[in-house]
C-alpha cells in the first residue's frame, strides 16, 4: 500500500481553471522561476516597501505587515513555473513562510495556484512532495 500525499493546508488551492480572471493579487508563475525574481516580482505586485530584503525572513514581515491592512489573496497564475529553476527545497521553504504567515495573523492569507488543468497533476505532485513531512503531513508516529 503506498503512503498517501498531505493534503495541501486551507490556505493553499490548486486551482485548474487557467483561463479565468484571477480573483486577488496576480503573482505570475514564469516572473518567478528563481528566488531573486519571485522576490523581485513580489515587491512589484505587492508594492513592498522599501526595507525588504529579498529573503525568506523579509518576506514573513512584509507579508505579516501586510496582512495587517485586512486579507491578502496571492493567485499565481501558470504556477508550475513558480521557482522551478530552483531546488524543490526552496520551494518548501516557501511554502513554510506562508504557512507561518497564514497562521500568525489575525487576517486571513489565501494563495491559489492557478494552472492549466493538464499541467495541474504534476503541480499537485510538486506541491505535495515540497509539503511531505512537514506542513499537513501527517505525524510520523500515526499507526
Amino acid at each position: 500500500m503506498g503512503v498517501a500525499s498531505p493534503q495541501p493546508p486551507a490556505w493553499l488551492t490548486l486551482d485548474g481553471q487557467a483561463a479565468s480572471a484571477p480573483a486577488g493579487v496576480p503573482v505570475p508563475g514564469p516572473a518567478a522561476r528563481t528566488r531573486a525574481a519571485l522576490h523581485g516580482t513580489l515587491v512589484g505586485v505587492l508594492g513592498l516597501p522599501s526595507w525588504y530584503g529579498h529573503n525568506w525572513d523579509a518576506l514573513a514581515d512584509a507579508l505579516a505587515d501586510r496582512l495587517d491592512t485586512g486579507p491578502l489573496t496571492l493567485v499565481v497564475t501558470d504556477a508550475a513555473d513558480l521557482l522551478a529553476d530552483e531546488s524543490p527545497v526552496h520551494l518548501g521553504t516557501l511554502l513554510d513562510v506562508l504557512g507561518g504567515v497564514a497562521a500568525g495573523s489575525h487576517e486571513t492569507l489565501r494563495v491559489v495556484l492557478r494552472e492549466h488543468p493538464d499541467r495541474l497533476p504534476a503541480l499537485r505532485a510538486r506541491i505535495a512532495a515540497a509539503l511531505g513531512g512537514h506542513v499537513g503531513a501527517p505525524p510520523a508516529d500515526a499507526g
